[in-house]
C-alpha cells in the first residue's frame, strides 16, 4: 500500500510540475501586464483626473469623489463580482484572473508612493495611458486571463442568457463616462475618452500582432515543385486544392499555406525565379490555431 501511495504521489508531482511548467508564459504575460497597466494608471490617470470604463472607473470616481484609495475597490468589487460569476466560468479563467486582480489590487498601492510625472500636456498623457494601458492590458489578454470588472459578469451573461458583451459593454460604461463628466468635468473626460481609444487600438493589435501569420493561395504551373520548397525550406505545410478557371474551364492545383510574414520575401524570390507566370494571393490571417503555429492549449 506504501509503495502504491508513494507512486500516486510522485504522479501528482509530476503532473503539478508539469502544469506549473506549461503556464509560466502566462504566468510572465500577467505579471507584466499588471505592472504596466498600474503604471500607466497611476502615473497618468490618476493625477490628470480622467475617466476610466469598468470597475476601474467606478474606482477613480470614488478616489476624485471620497479620496478613497482605488486599490480597495477594485480589490473588493471584483471579489464580489468573481464569486457572483465563477460558475459561469472556466476554473482556469477564474484562476488566472484572481490573480490578476490581486496583484493589480496590490501595485496600485506600491506605485501610489512613486513620485507622479508633472505633464503639463493633458493630451499626452491621455496617449500615454492609453498605449502603456493597452499594451498591459493585451498581454493579460492574451494569456487567457482578463483584468476582471465587469468582463466577468459580461461572459457570464453572454454564455446564460446569450447577451452580446459588446451591448453590454456600451449600457454600463455610458452610465459611467456620463458620471464621470459631472465629476471631472468636459475637459477632463474628452481627454480620458481619447485616452481609452487609444487603450482599444493598442489592445486590439497587441493581441492580435503576435499570432498574425500571412495566408497564401498559389496558382502555378509546377506546383509540386512549389510545395516541396514550402514544407522542406519554409517548414510550413500546405494543402494542394483542385480548382478550375472560371474563363478557361481548364483544372490547375491551387497551393494554400499560411506563413509567417519574415517567410514571404524567401517564397516571392523562388516563385519569381521558378515561375514567373504564377499567380499568387497574400492576405492577413490575425489568428492561427494548430501544429507549428498556436497551441489549443495555450487558449
Amino acid at each position: 500500500m506504501k509503495g502504491v501511495s508513494r507512486l500516486a504521489i510522485k504522479k501528482s508531482l509530476i503532473r503539478l510540475f508539469l502544469a506549473i511548467k506549461g503556464e509560466w508564459q502566462a504566468f510572465t504575460a500577467v505579471t507584466v501586464g499588471n505592472i504596466l497597466m498600474a503604471l500607466g494608471f497611476v502615473i497618468f490617470v490618476l493625477p490628470n483626473r480622467f475617466p476610466d470604463l469598468g470597475v476601474s472607473g467606478i474606482a477613480v470616481l470614488s478616489n476624485y469623489v471620497w479620496g478613497i484609495s482605488p486599490a480597495w475597490v477594485i480589490l473588493i468589487a471584483n471579489a464580489a463580482l468573481m464569486a457572483w460569476g465563477w460558475r459561469e466560468l472556466s476554473p482556469r479563467f477564474v484562476i488566472w484572473t484572481a490573480y490578476s486582480v490581486v496583484l493589480f489590487s496590490l501595485l496600485l498601492k506600491v506605485f501610489e508612493v512613486i513620485p507622479l510625472l508633472d505633464l503639463e500636456d493633458k493630451f499626452m498623457a491621455a496617449v500615454l495611458s492609453g498605449v502603456i494601458k493597452g499594451f498591459g492590458a493585451g498581454l493579460i489578454f492574451r494569456a487567457g486571463s482578463s483584468t476582471g470588472g465587469m468582463d466577468i459578469p459580461g461572459m457570464a451573461l453572454r454564455k446564460r442568457y446569450g447577451i452580446e458583451m459588446g451591448q453590454f459593454s456600451i449600457y454600463y460604461n455610458t452610465v459611467i463616462l456620463a458620471l464621470s463628466a459631472f465629476v471631472v468635468g468636459i475637459q477632463s473626460s474628452i481627454y480620458g475618452v481619447v485616452g481609452l481609444y487609444i487603450y482599444g487600438i493598442v489592445l486590439d493589435n497587441t493581441t492580435r500582432s503576435f499570432d498574425r501569420r500571412k495566408q497564401v493561395f498559389i496558382i502555378t504551373s509546377q506546383p509540386y515543385d512549389v510545395s516541396s520548397f514550402i514544407t522542406k525550406d519554409l517548414h510550413r505545410g500546405v494543402t494542394l486544392l483542385r480548382g478550375e478557371g472560371g474563363f478557361s474551364g481548364q483544372e490547375r492545383i491551387v497551393l494554400l499555406a499560411l506563413l509567417e510574414p519574415r517567410q514571404m520575401v524567401t517564397l516571392k524570390r523562388f516563385l519569381g525565379e521558378k515561375d514567373p507566370n504564377a499567380f499568387m494571393s497574400i492576405s492577413d490571417a490575425s489568428e492561427v490555431l494548430g501544429k507549428g503555429f498556436k497551441s489549443w492549449k495555450a487558449l
